[in-house]
Formats: C-alpha cells, structure tokens, sequence
C-alpha cells in the first residue's frame, strides 16, 4: 500500500508538472511594466552554460522551484562563479529529490516481489532522507566549488598585481598596463580578467568599472578595491604603483597563511584515521579477555 501510495504520488507530480510546461503561468503585468521602466543592467561578465541529464530530466521543475523563491541572492553569485545556469541548479536538484524519493520505493517493491518486504517505515523514512539529500546536494557542491573558485582567483590576482606594478614601472599606462598583465597569465581566472576587459572596451566604458563588476559578481573584495584605487589613477592621476606593491604583498602574506592554516587542519585530520585504527586493534586485543571473563562471572 506504501508503494502503490508513493508511486501515485510521483505520478501525480509528473502530470501536475507536465500541465505546468503544457500551460505555462502568465507574468503579472505589474511586472512587466517595472521591467519596461528599469534601466537595463550591464551584461554579467561571468558566463553560464545548461547540461547534465538531471538538468534535462527535471527541467519541468524548475519554474515551480524558482516561484518558492530558490535559489537566493548568495547561492545564485555561487552558481554564476562555476558557470552553471539558474535552470539547470534548479533542474538538478528536483531530478536528485525525485530520484531520492522513488528509489527506495523502487527497493522495497523489488523486495516485495521477491517475498522479502521491509516495514513500510523503512522504506519511508529512506525516502524522505534520500530526497532532502538528494536536493541539497546540488547546493553544497556549487558552494565548495565556487569557494575553491575564489581562492585561486586570489592567487591569480595577486600575481596580476605583480605584473601590472612591473609594466607601470617600466613606463606603461594605466590602461595598457591592465590590459598586457592579463594577456600574459593563463587559467580560468585570467580568462574572466580577460573578459572583464574586453567586455569594458566593446561597451566602451572604463577597466576599473569592469573590474569592479567583476569583482563583485565574485565576491572578491580585493578585486574591488584594485578598481577603485585604478579608478584614482585613471580620473585623477594619483600614482598607485606603490598601493599596488603594498597590496599585492600583503595579498601575498594572506595566501601563505591561509594555506598554512588549510595544511596543518589537514595535518591535524591526517590523526583521526590512526587513532581509529588504534582503537580498533585494542578492542580486538582485549575483547577475548573481557569475553572469557564475563562468561566466568
């Protein structure tokens, strides 16, 4: 009866979503107004790409996710950093959450058929975990890899840093300086440091705004503050090769320590495993004693 009553559901969910696609909600025409009134935004500089089978398999889902409000403003900045669309998080995370959900109804009838049902509470409960872990998987590995995203992008940074200090040394401009600097490195970061650029020169407008649209579409406050003290350099001719120096060192300082602290929390991870190997072989040292004598007692 549990099975009959969860696969009715999923199916229920698949027609109600099917309507969905077939007859999709018209927008307010509050919002459409206000959407006509806005200035238009600039164009993100970070690009997102659709793909995956859970992005294709729940796709009919996504549209509800999104009027429950998912994701929100953090979360999207995060899926914006790895390059992957609204729909398509929004897509996985409803294909995972159905998935989580049928498949232990799916266990249990194979179970049933075999003459070896489970409790109907077993397979219950493995459904409910499985399709919230199922739907927050998605988010917890768009954050850690937008974090990892993040701190190679400070690394990268501050080797820009050092590279446009040592062309405004050698007598270049402000503008060619940017530019030279992120031709030279490699990598995802100086890609969207490339882009930021050339994205600033096709609509015309300056390379520190650019860099600082960039640097807070990343959340890199570092970013920022470089477009604001080029933004000194460029409007009013403050010299900022000695900022950049400092800057670049003290991002420099900041790296080192963060990746000491990272290896000795590794370091101190490393132990855990060893004492539980340790622990293990004293139980089985002394379990045949403790087991002679309480079978004495």
């Amino acid at each position: 009866m549990i099975t009959l009553m969860l696969l009715a559901a999923g199916a229920g969910m698949g027609l109600w979503a099917l309507t969905v696609w077939l007859f999709p909600p018209r927008t307010p025409l509050a919002a459409l107004i206000s959407r006509l009134q806005s200035r238009p935004a600039p164009p993100p500089i970070l690009v997102t790409s659709d793909s995956g089978w859970a992005a294709r398999f729940g796709s009919p889902f996504s549209s509800l996710l999104r009027d429950l409000g998912l994701p929100g403003h953090a979360l999207g900045q995060d899926l914006a950093i790895v390059g992957r669309s609204v729909e398509t998080h929004l897509a996985e995370k409803a294909a995972l959450g159905i998935t989580g959900l049928l498949l232990p109804a799916a266990v249990e009838l194979a179970l049933a058929l075999g003459g070896r049902p489970l409790p109907w509470a077993v397979p219950l409960g493995g459904s409910l975990l499985l399709a919230v872990g199922g739907s927050l998987l998605p988010d917890m590995t768009v954050r850690a890899a937008a974090e990892r995203r993040r701190t190679a992008f400070r690394h990268a940074l501050s080797a820009y840093l050092n590279l446009i200090h040592i062309l405004l040394a050698g007598g270049a401009g402000v503008d060619g300086a940017l530019t030279d600097a992120a031709g030279i490195g490699q990598g995802w970061s100086f890609q969207q440091l490339r882009r930021a650029l050339n994205t600033a020169r096709l609509t015309r407008t300056s390379p520190w705004t650019a860099l600082g649209q960039l640097g807070e579409e990343l959340q890199v406050s570092e970013l920022t503050e470089l477009a604001a003290s080029l933004s000194l350099a460029g409007t009013e001719g403050a010299q900022v090769r000695a900022s950049l120096a400092a800057k670049a060192t003290a991002m420099r300082h900041r790296n080192g320590a963060e990746a000491e602290g990272d290896a000795n929390a590794a370091t101190e991870r490393m132990a855990l495993p060893g004492m539980l190997m340790a622990f293990g072989f004293v139980l089985f040292v002394f379990y045949p004693a403790l087991a002679q004598i309480t079978a004495a007692l």
